[in-house]
């Protein structure tokens, strides 16, 4: 691949080689966001995102330029200054968390969020809070997550904090099935396990795009993420550097200059 295809991924172009991200394909837009933890201070200043339906999206980029605030902001826990979310053609900036749960929005955070002193059941029931009292929901969902992962089925009385790391994943990747998401905003999924487990965590993720949920991926792997993603975004300074398909991502060159040019 050559260095000209690269450079024709800065911002704000949408598409590479001509071709452009089908507008119908879109279910989260990010427009023009602008976030910092004080409000004169932003870390993201005008990020553009679009994340297509049953796809990965894959947002890369060094230490401290906003990946994991990018995705607090889109799920509610920051506040954006300027900009807008757009989930499913609805801005929902200001929205409750609670609220966006309902309309399909999922956060798994970098470090494991699981209650380690309930078993391997309750916390997947802890999913299914904002429809609790729906009884035969909750079961088909359970049974849902049990048929993904046999391995949470045969240890689901365990208690969570007894469980490895990628099995820890697993639960909480399972809690978050229960509220029956279409877009997951996953930050780094596999930090801190070996390799094995590694490799397993990112073929969960495979397994949910081709089930139809669309995943919006950070990760500081950059050869596993590039594995599985479908389009990719690059951002520097809290900008958008460059975008494409990941297939103009693959040449280890021009990777490195996407980074550091």
């Amino acid at each position: 691949m050559a260095n000209t295809t690269i450079q024709a991924q800065v911002a704000p172009a949408i598409g590479t080689d001509g071709s452009t991200i089908d507008p119908a394909s879109v279910i989260l837009d990010v427009q023009g966001l602008y976030v910092g933890y004080y409000e004169d201070l932003n870390i993201l200043q005008g990020v553009d995102i679009k994340a297509q339906r049953a796809k990965i999206t894959t947002i890369l980029g060094a230490n401290g330029v906003g990946k994991s605030t990018l995705l607090k902001a889109i799920y509610g826990f920051l506040k954006p200054n300027r900009g807008k979310v757009i989930l499913e053609g609805r801005n929902v900036v200001g929205t409750p968390t609670y609220k966006l749960i309902d309309r399909g929005l999922a956060y798994i955070p970098q470090h494991p969020g699981i209650f380690r002193w309930m078993t391997i059941e309750e916390n997947l029931e802890m999913g299914a809070y904002t429809f609790r009292g729906d009884k035969a929901r909750i079961k088909r969902k359970m049974e849902e997550v049990y048929e993904r992962f046999p391995a949470l089925k045969e240890r689901r009385k365990s208690l969570a904090g007894k469980l490895s790391g990628g099995q820890q994943r697993m639960v909480e990747v399972g809690r978050t099935l229960m509220t029956d998401p279409k877009v997951m905003l996953v930050d780094e999924p596999t930090a801190g396990l070996a390799k094995l487990l590694s490799e397993e965590v990112y073929q969960h993720l495979v397994n949910l795009k081709e089930a139809g949920i669309t995943i919006l991926l950070v990760d500081q792997e950059i050869r596993q993420a590039l594995k599985i993603a479908d389009y990719v975004y690059v951002l520097e300074l809290g900008r958008n550097r460059y975008e494409g398909p990941v297939d103009q991502f693959t040449d280890p060159q021009d990777l490195k200059k996407a980074f550091w040019a």
